[in-house]
């Protein structure tokens, strides 16, 4: 990773940013959220948070949902060419703060087998793989990809 860049300020996604993200997501993944997944968490009442680059826009953002005591990330995307910066920490950061404010005992979170990249972020943020869940991911070729499962305790 290399040296940490700007600290860009946390705030809020809303529907009105679904737009938005929807570029950063095609390109990020074979297999992307669709329209129709974002806004299904906004309507949901999942908190989601970005990063904002005052001439980019949206760099970074994350969709997060609480179930009992346990908040669950499901998605955290940095966008291509703001990669490697530490965003993705940072933000990581702001899910920690926001569920001790929520009083949430973990997060845990999927990632597909072959995304080492994101499974090294996760370790170093503290998680730790807790299970396995066989063909979880779509993959090329309709075939599927096995997600291993991690936890970060929040004590």
């Amino acid at each position: 990773m290399s040296e940490m860049a700007q600290q860009f300020a946390v705030s809020r996604l809303t529907l009105a940013d679904v737009d938005s993200l929807l570029p950063i997501e095609e390109q990020s993944y074979s297999h992307p959220w669709t329209r129709g997944n974002f806004t299904d968490s906004f309507t949901s009442g999942y908190d989601a948070f970005c990063l904002r680059d005052p001439d980019a826009g949206v760099i970074a953002y994350c969709v997060v949902m609480a179930v009992v005591d346990e908040l669950h990330l499901l998605n955290i995307t940095v966008a291509s060419s703001f990669q490697g910066q530490g965003l993705a920490r940072q933000l990581l950061d702001h899910v920690f703060n926001h569920a001790a404010q929520s009083g949430m005992e973990s997060i845990l979170l999927e990632v597909r087998v072959s995304n080492l990249r994101a499974i090294q972020v996760y370790q170093q943020a503290g998680f730790v793989e807790i299970g396995r869940r066989k063909a979880y991911y779509p993959a090329q070729s309709n075939t599927r990809e096995d997600a291993i499962v991690m936890r970060r305790s929040q004590g």
